[in-house]
């Protein structure tokens, strides 16, 4: 199964192929365990919102239309899960840090795989991403590539003037900004983009 796209793990799962299903699950589980945790959940509330978003996904497994997003909606549904099982406690949801500029998380909990993180982030800003119009899809698919065309070259494909390309640009990323935003995810997409 180790060869199979993630779109066609999702098909044969759908279809009721537990070998597809054992793949996906080995594939997220950590992911979302590491989601849990990061909320300040006890073992049995972060059992209970992992099963639970498995079970999300069991619910809507033949309604997932891009597959190659799932780690970000299992992301986002355990993140539902979890601030549902805090509300339900009682529990103060965590908060943000302004002294030490991050999450405020359960110094117990186990070290989450840097991995596991970026998959989760990555999965986000692709989900935001595809809500992006098709013509700032595009634009910035071109002027992130590995060898970015020219202005010249972009101008000509997208029949733009060469000065309009930066400020079409800036406001695409400000747009993905918002929607990152938005989603409540904590992105720095200028400090990202300097890392690319």
């Amino acid at each position: 199964m180790g060869d199979l796209t993630l779109t066609e793990l999702v098909r044969r799962a759908a279809d009721g192929d537990q070998d597809a299903w054992g793949a996906i699950t080995d594939r997220f589980t950590s992911l979302l365990w590491s989601i849990a945790r990061s909320h300040r959940l006890n073992a049995t509330d972060a059992g209970d919102v992992v099963q639970t978003t498995w079970l999300r996904l069991v619910e809507h497994l033949d309604r997932i239309r891009e597959p190659e997003r799932l780690a970000g909606w299992l992301a986002a549904t355990a993140r539902n899960e979890c601030i549902s099982v805090i509300r339900r406690s009682g529990r103060e949801l965590p908060t943000w840090n302004e002294r030490e500029g991050e999450n405020v998380v359960d110094s117990e909990s186990p070290e989450v795989d840097l991995h596991l993180l970026e998959e989760e982030r990555d999965a986000e800003l692709w989900l935001a991403f595809g809500q992006l119009s098709d013509r700032c899809q595009a634009l910035l698919r071109v002027l992130m590539a590995a060898e970015p065309a020219t202005y010249a070259e972009v101008a000509s494909t997208f029949g733009m003037h060469v000065g309009s390309i930066g400020p079409t640009r800036m406001r695409c990323l400000e747009r993905l900004r918002q929607i990152l935003r938005e989603s409540e995810y904590v992105f720095d997409l200028e400090q990202e983009g300097r890392h690319s």
